[in-house]
């Protein structure tokens, strides 16, 4: 079944969720994968997963990192991003119920950020990424002028 045509300032607000994102996803993952931009690499978000006693912190700061890593990656091309999203959203399940005992504001270590971030990637999930996909570009779809793809196109 074909999926219903979308205005071309949606498929646009799209790409810019997703572009911002991902840029954050990118950023954070590869702090934790790293340990770039003052990141602590694998064994520093090891130790501060142990600090808040989660358990199995090296296993769980791998599964973090590359959570947050690879889904900026596919945040960032669009394409297969509803299968990537999983990873994302647990990820920031865990981190909102991790910061919940700080309350809501971020300037208490509460929930405030991760909870943002969990609703926007849900949206995403629910929404999908828009026709602005590497995808849709690799496969020769490019968007009309009213910023829809062919039938054929949206149904994929």
């Amino acid at each position: 079944m074909a999926a219903t045509p979308r205005p071309a300032t949606a498929n646009v607000a799209l790409l810019l969720v997703r572009l911002i994102l991902a840029t954050v996803f990118l950023y954070h993952g590869s702090q934790k994968l790293f340990g770039w931009f003052g990141g602590g690499g694998i064994a520093g978000t090891a130790g501060y997963f142990a600090y808040l006693h989660l358990p199995l912190p090296t296993l769980n700061a791998w599964l973090s990192a590359l959570a947050e890593f690879l889904g900026g990656v596919f945040l960032l091309i669009g394409s297969g991003l509803r299968i990537a999203l999983i990873p994302l959203i647990i990820n920031m399940i865990v981190a909102t119920l991790v910061t919940l005992p700080g309350g809501f504001n971020v300037m208490t270590h509460g929930c405030e950020y991760p909870l943002t971030l969990l609703v926007v990637l849900i949206a995403l999930e629910i929404t999908g990424p828009g026709v602005w996909t590497l995808g849709n570009l690799l496969m020769g779809d490019r968007p009309a002028v009213g910023g829809t793809l062919s039938p054929t196109a949206t149904a994929r």
